[in-house]
């Protein structure tokens, strides 16, 4: 029998990589975009740069930490819950999961059968895989997430800080635009490539949207540059 590769134990990790990245690439890109598009130095696009850099990073990271922390609390509420019902009403909650076994297509003997063994072995176990659907691969990890983030931003973000800085005086911003869309696209195709889906459907959705908000971003410059 060959070895089969699921996808579903990647999504933790996957999801705060590539939002990390992405972000670093287009919240540093657009910001360096719409800096240079208001005529500012070198000097001033540098400043720009690293502090976007850092104080994205920080955000994304915090913001990981809390949201995971958030979902990680209402596990545990969840799993206290059930502690509790199963210290309580203990012939109910196995019944409860043998009612969960037959919809899922055991016969009714069979499904109490396994109930009663599953919970002799790990009562609280099997009613948070089988009734919550709390699984070890997807379990909240608060500090893994918010290092991830925080690391996939920084990553993302020296891309366009560094072709800013290597990038021809006149125009610095198609630099950073071209290079930073190639980027998005190579992410987008490799995270849909390593989450199981269409690496070419990946690469156009962050392409696309990237190109957005560095318009957005460059239009904007143009304006406040002219008005000041």
């Amino acid at each position: 029998m060959g070895h089969h590769v699921h996808f579903s134990n990647r999504a933790s990790w996957l999801r705060a990589a590539v939002l990390g990245a992405n972000d670093g690439i287009l919240s540093t890109a657009g910001l360096l975009v719409g800096v240079a598009s208001a005529e500012a130095s070198a000097e001033q696009l540098l400043v720009a740069g690293i502090a976007g850099l850092a104080a994205g990073a920080l955000s994304m990271g915090a913001g990981e930490y809390v949201s995971v922390s958030s979902q990680a609390d209402v596990e545990r509420a969840d799993l206290e819950i059930e502690k509790r019902q199963l210290a309580t009403h203990a012939d109910y909650e196995q019944r409860e999961l043998a009612a969960i076994y037959v919809k899922r297509g055991l016969e009714p003997a069979l499904a109490m059968e396994v109930s009663k063994q599953l919970t002799r072995h790990d009562a609280l176990a099997a009613h948070a895989r089988d009734e919550l659907g709390f699984t070890p691969h997807s379990r909240p990890r608060p500090v893994q997430a918010a290092l991830a983030s925080a690391a996939s931003f920084t990553a993302g973000a020296l891309l366009p800080l560094l072709v800013s800085v290597m990038a021809p005086q006149g125009s610095p911003e198609v630099a950073i635009g071209l290079a930073s869309l190639g980027s998005l696209a190579i992410l987008g195709a490799l995270a849909a490539r390593v989450g199981g889906a269409s690496p070419l459907r990946g690469a156009a959705r962050v392409t696309f949207w990237g190109a957005f908000a560095m318009l957005v971003t460059s239009l904007l410059g143009r304006l406040v540059g002219a008005a000041l």
